[in-house]
């Protein structure tokens, strides 16, 4: 899988299909909502605007190798 060109479009998709499946296997009301604020609207822009502010700040922040998958409890 060629992964050079994933846009952080494609990512949410990949992010949002990933969250679906999960929350297919636990039907968690918490990821219900998320995936509610989550969702494109006909307009093209999530149902919650801040999602997608919040995803691009994520994004940039990983693009600045600020980011990163470790666990970190706090």
């Amino acid at each position: 899988m060629n992964t050079e060109n994933l846009t952080p479009e494609l990512a949410y998709l990949a992010m949002y299909e990933f969250l679906v499946e999960l929350y297919q296997r636990t039907k968690s009301d918490e990821l219900g909502s998320l995936l509610g604020s989550m969702s494109y609207l006909a307009d093209g822009e999530t149902a919650d605007p801040a999602v997608w502010k919040d995803w691009m700040r994520c994004v940039a922040k990983v693009m600045a190798g600020q980011g990163g998958a470790e666990l970190k409890l706090r």
